[in-house]
């Protein structure tokens, strides 16, 4: 087999390489594979962040391998059966042909095919047999996201007895890594400067470096909040606001409200991202949309608003089955505006023209969230931006501020108990376990928990690690200013605009908290040091400093107590004083 097929190979498929990258392979890639070619190793981990060309790198070593005769088999191994079909259709484009449709049962191939495509779960049922097509041929086994080889005992155990005597293996895998303890088949665990063994990899391409080099779209978090009111068990209705500091159970039960399609939040969300769509297709104009749900029940009550938003049918795809794989198909050639998916369109599916998204799951896991990010971050040209909606999660946004960030799988880590993702563990494995039996997302407590209603208003766009806007109702002026940004933009260019609006914001914000009709002395001031405590917040995340320092910075400048002793008088002057550092006056 000649390996002139890959050498003209894109970037990425099925659209042309991003602008300013390399006109065979990306640098990355080529790097990449002068690595592993000079190694020759049996064992080869890349990590790559999503978006970036994993499968175009791995088949450009398939068919090296083949064509140098060091292999005579090609076997991928993929979570999912629509990835199956991705990989043979990505493979057949460079001379490898690959049977997405082998079966276990069957236990045999045509000799038309270089080898096979099959899933963990596959191999994890007939380890057996998997080892004996491994041994009856020289062969390269490619772990398409390895990281799935800890997903259960099971499954490791599993390629880990099927692929053990294969000539060569080729792991591939996104960032993060898993937060279990697990350890993965396949990969190398070293001691870091700490002690701890930790995942090493051979070659990793973080998110990092693929936007400095316009493999990767920048992303836009836009952040809402609103007021949740749920029932407990014990008929008790409590109340919360997304984004305001409260326990994580509140945070929890605040969050499933939100989700609850009964209620405002989502709706006014879901109106939200439709209207980014437009002024985003207004640049692209195939651009996309996906809303990731949590279970099939919500994903279905979704799609029918955005029916009604729209006036066109989403595309809803509920499960990993042929008919998925052929649904997203259709929506990624089409130019329909939204589709539906409950976690399987999350991880490796290839639409690159999914522009914006609503992350409307409760999978609160780094791994599960980079991986939906990763749906939306392919660029296809030079200013394309992605735009992800989020709710004002702390576990959530914790995870769009660190995208950038590589991070290993750790062993024998100890637990930190200022980790935002580690508090969540216990309780998302529970959803986990709701999620796989198909349950409603309240799952969880059913029985004890019932949502009631909830509202929507707009918290702030995080980008670049800094968080721009002030709170804005839905529908308003201000909302708008952060939904109609340009569909097409440079990184700096976003920066530039965000400020721009911000600044416009601030100006335009009434300067003190005085109502329309007389309130309460205390209900005024109680206002008003809202108003100071939100402003303040918004200038600590710009700057990076703690809440409490910038109160102080206020007071030494504008004088009196602190603020729980401070007159109407003295916190209006603050709000005034902060409002100017919010536009670059000190």
């Amino acid at each position: 087999m000649s390996s002139g097929a890959a050498f003209h190979l894109p970037p990425a498929f099925p659209e042309r390489a991003a602008w300013g990258t390399a006109s065979k392979l990306r640098a990355w890639q080529q790097e990449a594979l002068d690595l592993y070619l000079a190694k020759s190793p049996r064992d080869f981990l890349a990590v790559a962040t999503p978006g970036a060309g994993k499968t175009t790198y791995a088949l450009r070593v398939a068919t090296e391998l083949l064509s140098a005769g060091v292999v005579h088999r090609v076997t991928v191994v993929a979570p999912t059966e629509h990835l199956k079909t991705q990989w043979a259709d990505a493979a057949a484009r460079v001379g490898i042909s690959l049977d997405p449709k082998f079966s276990n049962s069957v236990g045999r191939h045509s000799d038309d095919y270089h080898g096979v495509a099959v899933t963990y779960a596959q191999v994890a049922s007939r380890p057996s047999l998997h080892r004996e097509l491994t041994t009856s041929r020289s062969t390269l086994v490619i772990l398409d996201e390895i990281h799935h080889g800890g997903d259960s005992k099971s499954w490791g155990d599993g390629i880990r007895e099927a692929f053990e005597p294969a000539t060569r293996r080729l792991s591939l895998t996104g960032t993060p890594f898993r937060s279990d303890t697990s350890p993965i088949p396949f990969v190398t665990y070293e001691l870091d400067a700490e002690g701890t063994l930790v995942s090493s990899s051979d070659y990793t391409y973080g998110y990092a470096e693929a936007l400095r080099d316009g493999v990767v779209r920048p992303v836009l978090f836009m952040a809402y909040g609103g007021s949740m009111r749920w029932r407990t068990k014990a008929g008790d209705e409590l109340e919360a606001r997304l984004g305001e500091p409260m326990t994580k159970d509140f945070v929890a039960h605040a969050w499933r409200t939100a989700l609850d399609p009964k209620g405002e939040w989502i709706p006014a969300v879901l109106a939200a991202a439709d209207r980014r769509l437009t002024e985003v297709r207004r640049h692209v104009e195939d651009a996309g949309g996906l809303v990731i749900a949590s279970n099939q029940t919500q994903a279905r009550a979704y799609a029918a608003m955005l029916r009604t938003l729209t006036g066109e049918a989403p595309t809803v795809v509920l499960s990993d089955d042929l008919g998925a794989s052929k649904r997203i198909e259709d929506f990624g050639a089409s130019d329909e505006r939204w589709m539906v998916a409950v976690r399987m369109v999350s991880e490796g599916v290839d639409v690159p023209r999914l522009a914006v998204g609503v992350y409307a799951t409760s999978t609160s896991t780094p791994l599960f969230f980079a991986q939906a990010v990763g749906r939306f971050v392919r660029a296809r040209r030079r200013g394309e931006t992605a735009s992800v909606f989020l709710p004002s999660v702390p576990v959530v946004l914790d995870h769009a501020s660190r995208l950038e960030e590589q991070r290993d799988h750790a062993l024998d880590r100890k637990p930190d108990p200022d980790d935002v993702g580690q508090m969540w563990a216990e309780e998302q494995a529970l959803i986990d376990d709701a999620n796989r039996a198909d349950k409603a997302s309240g799952a969880l407590d059913e029985g004890r928990f019932e949502a009631l209603e909830s509202d929507a208003h707009f918290d702030h766009v995080l980008f670049d690690k800094q968080q721009w806007g002030m709170h804005a109702q839905v529908g308003s002026e201000d909302e708008e200013e952060y939904l109609g940004l340009p569909g097409l933009l440079e990184p700096d260019q976003v920066s530039a605009l965000l400020r721009e609006r911000q600044s416009r914001q601030v100006k335009k914000a009434p300067k003190g908290a005085e109502a329309p009709m007389p309130v309460a002395a205390h209900r005024a001031l109680a206002a008003q040091r809202k108003e100071l405590n939100k402003l303040v917040s918004t200038y600590a995340r710009q700057k990076g400093l703690p809440h409490a320092n910038v109160h102080m910075d206020l007071r030494r400048v504008c004088g009196g107590p602190d603020l729980a002793a401070a007159s109407s008088e003295q916190v209006s002057q603050r709000i005034d004083k902060i409002r100017l550092w919010l536009v670059g006056r000190r």
